[in-house]
């Protein structure tokens, strides 16, 4: 299987003493990850899967109007809430709600939303991904 070295790499650790507080180093970007109270957190950041349907809103968002500025189109804005639930036989199930502020045509409208689609993220959590670990020194 071929790799391609990830640029946009990101390393996670846990916070000392903290639950389960994690600090996110990404490029030059430092977050906070961690869970809700009632699950044991303290509740200092956004929890793991947040920044899972994070990471598809933005990148929903972005793709959209990636395509409506190389069409020239009346985008606004694309604004994109998203819930994650589970069905009956434990498979994710994300719903994803696209609202499109501009004066665009209906045509458009459906265009944007088959463009929606297309973002990296949602192809990924779609088809799947492989996930390769091991320790390290």
């Amino acid at each position: 299987m071929s790799q391609t070295k990830d640029p946009l790499g990101v390393v996670v650790q846990l916070r000392q003493s903290e639950g389960y507080s994690c600090t996110i180093q990404a490029g030059n970007h430092q977050l906070i990850a961690d869970e809700p109270i009632p699950l044991g957190g303290n509740d200092a950041g956004p929890a793991p899967y947040q920044y899972l349907k994070a990471a598809l809103g933005a990148c929903t968002a972005m793709t959209i109007k990636m395509y409506a500025e190389r069409k020239k189109w009346p985008l606004e804005n694309a604004i994109v809430s998203l819930r994650h639930s589970r069905d009956a036989n434990k498979n994710s199930v994300f719903e994803r709600d696209i609202k499109l502020l501009g004066n665009l045509d209906e045509e458009q409208r459906q265009r944007l939303l088959d463009i929606a689609d297309r973002c990296p993220v949602h192809k990924t959590l779609s088809q799947g991904a492989s996930i390769l670990t091991k320790l390290v020194d």
